[in-house]
């Protein structure tokens, strides 16, 4: 009954992760209407610091302690760059095309770990990555009348996204989730400032409400991603994230009046299922490795 306890509470920490990342690229998408991309990427990054500043109280000055500031820093410039990316996308990509292509991440990070990590990577998962590259080529549709080159600004920021994962992985040998969290959040924000305020105009009225959303959305749902993968299998939670792209095209459609193209649907569910199949890989990987670990140590003359 424990066991069932901890997957359920997952599950729910999943789909509430979902719930807020859905709506934090909605309201990114409202506030797009009046204010810059580097506006709203600061004014995110800014709010998300003060819905993280909690951390700070729970663990006191102890959470700051850390070897790792210039790690964080590449981490974090790298990060805002896949922000800007990702925003535009948001706000001048139809949504579901948008949050589609931000799926691809898993994809790069798979590239990215054999690179960075040197990672074995094995046929099956090579299939994986390449279905994966299908489904992009679906849903960008390159050569012909529906491409769109903000989709490339799009897989940008899947592609920095997943160094930033690989970055994180690194992180997080020596460093607590809640450190990374809000190492990560208090950086954004002088980076994020500095393009900012060559665009700079305060937000007006509604605005204000997108903006500061956005924050507690995004570090809400940051905070609710990484205790669902402490407490459950990534291959069995990866299902529940792909819950996003209905959210988002519902709102697409009631707010903005966009309908889900059947390229982006076909694409997205093929991405989904190599996304599916590559998380699955992991998750076996890792058991494999906890069970033979203690094994291995207990070899005589090792």
């Amino acid at each position: 009954m424990t066991a069932h306890g901890s997957h359920a509470r997952a599950a729910l920490l999943m789909l509430g992760s979902t719930v807020f990342f859905g709506l934090m690229a909605v309201v990114i998408r409202l506030a797009s209407d009046t204010l810059h991309t580097f506006e709203i990427a600061f004014f995110r990054n800014f709010f998300g610091l003060m819905a993280a500043l909690p951390l700070l109280i729970k663990h006191g000055p102890g959470l700051l302690k850390t070897t790792q500031l210039p790690r964080y820093f590449i981490r974090c410039l790298i990060g805002v760059l896949s922000m800007f990316c990702g925003f535009w996308a948001i706000g001048h990509l139809p949504l579901a095309q948008a949050v589609s292509l931000s799926y691809s991440t898993p994809i790069f990070v798979t590239i990215a770990a054999v690179i960075f990590l040197h990672e074995q990577v094995r046929a099956r998962r090579w299939a994986a990555v390449a279905l994966g590259f299908i489904g992009v080529l679906i849903i960008v549709r390159p050569g012909t009348g529906d491409f769109s080159a903000g989709t490339l600004i799009a897989l940008t920021a899947a592609v920095l996204s997943g160094i930033v994962s690989i970055q994180i992985k690194q992180l997080s040998y020596t460093e607590p989730a809640d450190r990374i969290v809000f190492y990560t959040t208090l950086l954004w924000v002088p980076l994020s400032l500095g393009p900012a305020l060559f665009v700079w105009q305060w937000p007006q009225g509604i605005a204000w409400v997108w903006v500061i959303a956005a924050g507690f959305l995004g570090t809400g749902g940051h905070m609710l991603w990484t205790r669902a993968l402490k407490l459950g299998d990534v291959s069995a939670l990866t299902p529940i994230s792909f819950m996003q792209l209905p959210l988002v095209a519902i709102a697409g459609w009631l707010l903005f009046d966009e309908g889900l193209s059947r390229w982006t649907a076909l694409g997205a569910g093929i991405i989904f299922a190599a996304n599916a199949y590559i998380a699955h890989r992991e998750a076996q990987l890792a058991r494999r490795a906890a069970t033979t670990a203690p094994i291995e140590a207990a070899k005589p003359g090792e």
